[in-house]
């Protein structure tokens, strides 16, 4: 963990105690703080939970349905509850499960509670979990600049999942999935509910697993140092959300150095955000066309093969020139449906430094018949702002904040109220 991110934590338990004597606080926002994983390439929150308070270290998972976690080891707390089959909580999690679990009670097994399906979003395994409730600590936000007050929901709903469900590619220690999809009980949907905040969050995922970056809940503004609104430039499209919880959005056309991709009528349309697929994933036939026209407009760069899996194409980087927002390559635009926006990649975030002097392009092949053409993936959020905007069914993008001379790490997680 970054010193930063070691900082804000050390504030933020020192506060929890003098929050527990306060009369309840009303937060216009709230944040949550978030880390990349080097060997992964994925990201981390920090969930503050239980009596007594204990971090909880989750995977975000964008797509993800709520949040659960191993409750089977080293789970202590004397205000955890399991709903019973049939009560409000179940019926908001929307499960008709009922449990039974032998042997004696324990968090994560009890008779007569609810189940729920929890998935792990890189294996894509799932498991019988019991929903249960819990407090959970969160920090509010001042002028979305730097932390207020820490503010606590008392009967947040999660799920108690078998460990065997972590095994996988996961970031070392993660105990947990945290889910932001879009349903009743994913996280800002309870967050939004609970302190009757805007539904709405944003993520700003930092590019540097030294640095921390950030996830808003609520109304902005987002800002960043020095004093840098990130929200205000944002760009907007029509976003909608699957029956599953997911976030979709729709891509006209790609241009490549100004020039549109040429694609078979249809290819490029459904596209899906996700926190937890590494790399943009491009359906076989639009990878193909993709890679090929990137590399044509960066011919004069001598490539380097075979090509560094999983990546498509490769450049000598010692040929590159460096800009403010990354090496010097043909931008890319995922243009809007409507044809009025379009979502700018730059160097920082299509090319990867697979090994010294190698950069690669940083975008995967999906196949065939992938769930949508387009997977935009971590690497290509980070040091942007993505904002879901539940209330509207809009997304809104800033594109690189590189250009801004500020980025996701820049958050005053630091400052004391």
């Amino acid at each position: 963990m970054a010193s930063t991110l070691h900082h804000y934590l050390l504030i933020f338990f020192s506060l929890i105690s003098l929050s527990k004597s306060q009369t309840r606080f009303k937060p216009d926002a709230l944040v949550l703080p978030v880390q990349k994983d080097p060997a992964t390439g994925l990201h981390v929150t920090q969930i503050i939970s239980r009596t007594p308070v204990t971090l909880v270290p989750s995977l975000v998972d964008l797509n993800g349905l709520f949040l659960w976690v191993n409750c089977e080891q080293h789970y202590l707390s004397s205000t955890y509850k399991a709903p019973f089959c049939g009560s409000t909580q179940c019926t908001r999690a929307t499960t008709h499960y009922c449990n039974k679990c032998p042997g004696p009670p324990r968090p994560g097994c009890h008779n007569n509670t609810c189940g729920v399906v929890a998935l792990n979003p890189v294996t894509h395994r799932t498991a019988i979990a019991e929903l249960a409730q819990d407090v959970l600590w969160i920090q509010s936000a001042r002028a979305g600049s730097n932390p207020g007050p820490t503010v606590a929901v008392q009967q947040f709903l999660f799920a108690c999942a078998p460990p065997s469900l972590l095994q996988g590619p996961l970031p070392l220690n993660v105990q947990g999935i945290a889910g932001f999809g879009h349903i009743p009980i994913s996280l800002p949907t309870q967050l939004a509910a609970d302190f009757g905040l805007s539904p709405k969050f944003a993520l700003c995922l930092t590019s540097s697993p030294v640095s921390v970056g950030v996830i808003f809940f609520g109304n902005g503004p987002y800002k960043m140092l020095p004093n840098v609104d990130i929200s205000a430039r944002a760009s907007y499209t029509p976003m909608t959300v699957s029956p599953q919880g997911e976030y979709f959005i729709q891509v006209s056309s790609i241009k490549i150095n100004g020039k549109t991709l040429p694609t078979k009528q249809g290819a490029v349309g459904t596209t899906m955000l996700s926190t937890t697929t590494p790399y943009t994933s491009l359906e076989h036939s639009i990878f193909t066309a993709f890679t090929q026209f990137f590399a044509n407009q960066l011919s004069a760069v001598p490539q380097v093969r075979p090509a560094v899996q999983p990546f498509p194409v490769c450049f000598n980087s010692t040929k590159l020139s460096r800009t403010r927002v990354g090496l010097g390559v043909p931008a890319i635009e995922f243009v809007m449906r409507d044809g009025k926006v379009a979502w700018s990649v730059y160097g920082a975030n299509s090319m990867v430094q697979a090994r010294p002097g190698v950069a690669c392009l940083a975008f995967v092949d999906g196949g065939v018949s992938p769930k949508a053409s387009i997977v935009v993936g971590a690497y290509q959020l980070e040091d942007n702002l993505v904002e879901f905007d539940l209330g509207r069914s809009m997304l809104g993008f800033s594109s690189s904040l590189l250009f801004r001379q500020t980025s996701c790490g820049n958050f005053n997680f630091t400052a004391t109220p």
